[in-house]
């Protein structure tokens, strides 16, 4: 006891020192430049655990089923379903599954779950824990869509979309150590010729669909940040938009991402991003969703 008393009385002064001394370390080592704002949002408002094994919880997923136009305008080659074959909840995850199959005039079908009409937000951290699928051909994304899409159109043209997409994760077996983040709006799509869409790519040094990563972003007023494993890397402003053929007078483009956004997660077969499956690839594919987490300040 007296031992205890007498190192901490010796050292006050030694301990007030280096407490000064951090405090002057961390505030030098803090990221100054004006251009990247990390924000910190740590209030839960929307979560889905997948705790209940069966179907997704209706109450808060909707799912878009079919082909859509020209393959949801990418060139897809699956029809998607809301069967359970192709989307299901077990054992605490969300399976959904690409099958190869003969179904509605498709040869593949999967499944796209959405959050349209049920939960939408604007800001805050939107991130899920996934694995992702191994095989070629293949297009798993985690992404957010304007929630007014209905109202200011879809048109798949250059301007597509006028409401605004964040795409936070999208992946392909041919970089299978690589990640994307993009954002596409009126005049900078992947519409749009050249791609005029911004986007970056990030290396983690590993195989993305060898275990599970949290894929995610914090967004706030006029900036989006892009996180992986809860590494940042990539932040996009509207200073990034770009010139486009379409919009040749200099000025940027118009910055949609002031509004609320709905939660999408699919995986789609084929299309322009990927290209088409291997002729021997083994089906079925799954993409693995532990959970889907949103937060606020």
């Amino acid at each position: 006891m007296n031992k205890t008393m007498k190192h901490t009385r010796n050292t006050k002064p030694f301990l007030f020192i280096s407490l000064l001394l951090i405090a002057v370390l961390v505030i030098y080592s803090c990221d100054t430049d004006e251009t990247q704002t990390v924000a910190t949002f740590n209030k839960l408002v929307w979560a889905d655990e997948f705790d209940t094994d069966g179907t997704p919880n209706p109450d808060i997923w909707g799912y878009d089923t079919g082909t859509g136009f020209n393959g949801w305008g990418n060139s897809e080659l699956q029809f998607y379903t809301s069967r359970p074959q192709n989307i299901t909840v077990q054992n605490g995850v969300l399976l959904i599954t690409a099958q190869k199959e003969n179904f509605q005039n498709s040869t593949y079908t999967s499944a796209r779950l959405s959050t349209k009409g049920k939960f939408e937000q604007q800001y805050g951290r939107f991130e899920a824990r996934i694995r992702l699928p191994a095989g070629s051909g293949l297009w798993p994304a985690f992404w957010l869509l304007g929630a007014d899409c209905e109202n200011v159109g879809e048109q798949l043209d250059s301007n597509w979309p006028l409401c605004g997409e964040i795409d936070i994760m999208e992946y392909r077996r041919q970089e299978p150590t690589e990640i994307s983040g993009t954002i596409h709006g009126p005049g900078y799509s992947g519409l749009t010729t050249p791609q005029g869409q911004i986007t970056k790519s990030y290396d983690i040094g590993e195989r993305l669909d060898a275990g599970f990563h949290i894929f995610g972003i914090e967004w706030g007023q006029d900036y989006i940040n892009f996180y992986v494993d809860d590494v940042l890397y990539n932040q996009i402003t509207p200073a990034d938009l770009v010139v486009t053929p379409e919009n040749e007078t200099g000025e940027l483009g118009e910055w949609v991402f002031n509004k609320p956004y709905y939660i999408i997660l699919n995986l789609a077969v084929g299309g322009n991003f990927p290209g088409a499956p291997d002729t021997d690839e083994i089906f079925p594919q799954t993409m693995l969703v532990d959970y889907v987490r949103v937060y606020k300040q």
